[in-house]
């Protein structure tokens, strides 16, 4: 290809971008208020990173306190995250996702939800059931909430072994849910690959150990490697100590909210 063909396709692919963006900016501005360290947070980011969705990131100072705003645009339950789309609140992070999804449906970028209406069915119920029954282990052992963290350790990894066959099955051969692209049951799990490295390092376990879960372990290393995610993951050294902040801290409802799971 000569300098001037290329000179040319490069002129177009700015211009198709700057036409993107103009289209995007005509849908209204968009703002997250979240927490670097929630992994809910974490989903909405690397969504709108798929869809090339510029926003402004408005961070909370949880555990500390929270802010007049994300009191007055998530009044129910008054956590993060919280996208403001021309000024209105969307919150909850699955909820979000889908308005995400719907609202930048546009042209050559992926869908997020399947298009199928069993597979989006599906995804959606292990969607709720990694913020119900894998997080729900997780919280506990990341707030040390009662004596025996063995039980919480193996309520986990029987979650990990019924994502390891739905994964299996959701993934159809592809990388991910969403085939050769991340779909919503990777952003829903995925946004907890961070604390589960913070979990190994707390309880000693290697997790996704891939003679146990192959199909997740492969999945997680391919996850970590796109882009979207490079862009938005938390290093885990940095969420140990944060996690350290919330056991002092203890379990108030301020440092539980910092990374307590949505309402489904």
């Amino acid at each position: 290809m000569d300098h001037q063909k290329q000179s040319e396709l490069a002129k177009k692919g700015e211009e198709r971008r700057k036409k993107k963006l103009r289209k995007m900016e005509k849908q209204g501005e968009v703002k997250l208020i979240g927490l670097w360290a929630s992994p809910f947070v974490l989903r909405v980011k690397v969504a709108l990173n798929l869809k090339g969705v510029p926003y402004e990131s408005l961070e909370e100072d949880l555990p500390l306190g929270k802010s007049q705003l994300l009191l007055d645009s998530n009044p129910v339950h008054k956590k993060v995250p919280v996208l403001l789309h021309s000024g209105k609140p969307i919150c909850e992070s699955l909820i979000i996702l889908q308005y995400i999804d719907e609202v930048w449906a546009s042209a050559g970028v992926p869908a997020i939800l399947p298009l199928d209406p069993y597979d989006r069915a599906t995804a959606r119920f292990w969607a709720a059931y990694i913020d119900e029954k894998l997080f729900g282990a997780m919280r506990g052992l990341i707030l040390r909430e009662g004596e025996d963290g063995k039980d919480l350790l193996e309520q986990l990894m029987a979650a990990l072994e019924q994502l390891e066959d739905a994964f299996r099955k959701c993934c159809k051969g592809g990388a991910f849910s969403g085939g050769e692209t991340i779909g919503f049951l990777d952003l829903a799990l995925g946004s907890l690959l961070g604390w589960l490295r913070v979990l190994e390092g707390d309880t000693g376990t290697k997790l996704l150990e891939q003679s146990k879960f192959p199909k997740l372990e492969a999945w997680s290393a391919a996850f970590c490697e796109a882009e979207p995610v490079k862009e938005a993951m938390p290093e885990a050294e940095k969420l140990a100590e944060f996690a350290k902040v919330l056991r002092q801290v203890g379990k108030s409802v301020t440092a539980v909210a910092a990374v307590a799971p949505p309402a489904s």
